[in-house]
């Protein structure tokens, strides 16, 4: 197994350089980029097969990264994310600093907070979102541990994060839509 500061760095290295990436995180492995790269985000969709038109979550490690994407963020979502016993994905209103191919039509974007150790010192040392997105052709089952992986993601990044994989949830995170006008909306449980 590998020490997570030597995954930080190097997946960071790829990333800083417009590579993908596929990691574990706090739900399940995920494929992820530097979500103010377009190019990069573009490359996700590709090696998906998804269209652009179906949005991509990111990843932050706090309140200072999400003020720096959301002008405003609703009161009920910091209650939700306090209360949330797992992990928890907010799609909010009008996100801004980050590539536009990554934001929905509606002008939202999910965003989740994480804790889990390998992502928030990725996050930590990007000082940027990271995009999150199931590890898996869009429309193929969500795989729930690594070896259900298909090689044709695992070929297509361009690094795989070498850390322990058993620890992950395996199952994807609650999705909440909030809008600035107070609508809450649970889109998965």
């Amino acid at each position: 197994m590998s020490d997570i500061n030597a995954e930080v760095h190097k997946a960071h290295e790829v990333i800083s350089n417009g590579g993908i990436i596929l990691y574990p995180t706090d739900t399940v492995w995920g494929i992820g980029c530097d979500a103010t790269n377009p190019e990069a985000v573009a490359k996700i969709y590709k090696l998906k097969k998804r269209a652009e038109s179906q949005s991509m979550i990111v990843l932050m490690n706090g309140e200072k990264m999400m003020y720096n994407v959301f002008k405003e963020i609703p009161e009920v979502a910091w209650q939700l994310l306090d209360l949330s016993e797992k992990p928890t994905t907010l799609i909010l209103d009008n996100p801004r600093n980050v590539a536009p191919n990554i934001i929905a039509e509606d002008k939202s974007l999910g965003v989740r907070i994480v804790k889990e150790p390998f992502c928030f010192k990725l996050l930590e040392r990007m000082k940027k979102p990271l995009v999150s997105t199931s590890a898996n052709i869009s429309g193929q089952p969500t795989p729930k541990i690594f070896k259900e992986i298909s090689p044709e993601i695992i070929n297509g990044v361009d690094y795989v994060v070498n850390l322990q994989h058993d620890k992950i949830a395996g199952k994807p995170s609650t999705i909440i839509k909030l809008t600035n006008d107070a609508q809450v909306k649970i889109i998965r449980k």
